[in-house]
């Protein structure tokens, strides 16, 4: 499928119209343009389609997508003309590119839906599930936009804790450069004054360093072929089983980060579960995308144990009642909702309450990175003196003492 550029008219009210259509050829281009109800005034074939193909859809343009498309729908236009007019407003290419894929597909006579369950790499399974029960209760504009509240708020989380990542990594960085200037550059100077002096000895840390710096300077190829491997094989264990097991096992228990991310995991299930349940989506169902919407191993093995309890008859409180993968507000909240039918409701409230919690503990993790990343700097920065001062002050006392 190749994807071709066009401009053409609207047969109705005479507005030209400037869009991307996939098609195999110029003529089926033309085919599924007219089939739009345009007449076609001009089709080239998109050149340089490798630079779109790298180029990202974004949370913000899906969100966007969504309440545009939500509101046309609201407003009472129907599913193609609103497709149509967010594909003209939209201005990132790939996604104008899905959208008029979406529309010919949906003018073939398939379900919205389904038609989004063609690009997997954009739309998520939480996503087609939604849009899917919206279709079928008739409340697609209402489902669109829970669609984007809950995109907009999944978005501000991940933000959030990415933001908190974001400081300590970066004086962790600067730290490492001074320390790799200090030894590279330094140091060595150092051992050229002691060199000539007969009988003198270097300070243990002193040498220990030296030696570094000296493997450094003289097999930096070594250290840069040991650098890429194990971002190479580092990468690909993070993706397998065993290496996503750790990694979420730390992500959930590790010091200080776990509490953290055991909120941001409570915060989206709940508010996925919401929105899910808001808009019909039978409990199993619910429980097997937000499975897959955690993105935790561990809580979606917790979450699957769940399913067999709750197709077993328990309640879904129940189901996850002493889990150590849930925090103990969890269950306990669900249990009311559940007591009092209004499960979606207190799901909502669990939501609120642990995404405030992680504002909280994104301040409380700052609060505790400073000292400890100061702590941290203290002690490679007295590493560094002594290696540096201790020599200077060896050469001071043997001189005054030869003087002597």
């Amino acid at each position: 499928m190749l994807n071709f550029s066009y401009e053409a008219r609207n047969a109705t009210t005479g507005q030209k119209v400037k869009a991307l259509v996939q098609a195999d050829d110029e003529q089926a281009a033309s085919k599924l343009i007219r089939a739009q109800g345009l007449t076609p005034l001009s089709i080239s074939l998109e050149k340089n389609r490798g630079v779109h193909r790298f180029r990202r859809i974004k949370t913000k343009d899906k969100v966007l997508f969504s309440r545009q498309l939500s509101t046309l729908l609201n407003a009472g236009l129907p599913l193609v003309q609103s497709l149509r007019s967010v594909a003209q407003q939209t201005a990132n290419t790939p996604l104008k590119v899905v959208i008029n894929q979406i529309i010919t597909d949906v003018e073939a006579g398939t379900s919205f839906a389904t038609a989004l369950e063609k690009h997997p790499g954009v739309f998520n399974r939480v996503y087609i599930s939604l849009v899917a029960a919206a279709e079928a209760s008739g409340t697609l504009d209402t489902g669109l936009e829970r669609l984007a509240d809950q995109q907009e708020k999944d978005a501000d989380i991940v933000s959030k804790v990415r933001g908190a990542m974001i400081y300590p990594v970066i004086v962790l960085l600067v730290m490492l450069a001074v320390v790799g200037f200090m030894i590279i550059k330094v140091l060595p100077q150092v051992e050229s004054i002691y060199a000539g002096l007969p009988g003198a000895s270097l300070p243990l840390v002193t040498r220990v360093l030296l030696g570094v710096s000296h493997f450094v300077t003289h097999f930096w190829w070594i250290v840069i072929i040991l650098l890429g491997l194990s971002g190479v094989f580092g990468t690909r264990w993070a993706k397998t089983m065993g290496g996503r097991s750790i990694i979420d096992k730390i992500k959930m228990r590790g010091w200080p980060i776990g509490p953290l991310f055991m909120k941001m995991y409570m915060a989206r299930f709940a508010r996925t579960g919401t929105t899910l349940v808001a808009s019909g989506v039978p409990l199993i169902q619910v429980l097997e995308i937000t499975s897959d919407a955690v993105d935790n191993v561990h809580l979606s093995k917790s979450l699957d144990r769940a399913i067999e309890k709750v197709k077993g008859g328990k309640a879904l409180s129940e189901a996850i009642d002493k889990d150590p993968n849930f925090l103990e507000l969890v269950p306990n909240m669900l249990r009311i909702g559940e007591q009092s039918g209004a499960l979606e409701t207190m799901m909502a409230k669990v939501a609120d309450y642990y995404e405030k919690e992680v504002d909280n503990e994104i301040k409380a993790i700052s609060t505790i990175i400073e000292p400890v990343m100061m702590v941290i700097m203290g002690i490679m920065a007295i590493t560094i003196v002594a290696a540096i001062l201790l020599p200077i002050y060896g050469l001071v006392n043997q001189s005054g003492f030869t003087g002597g």
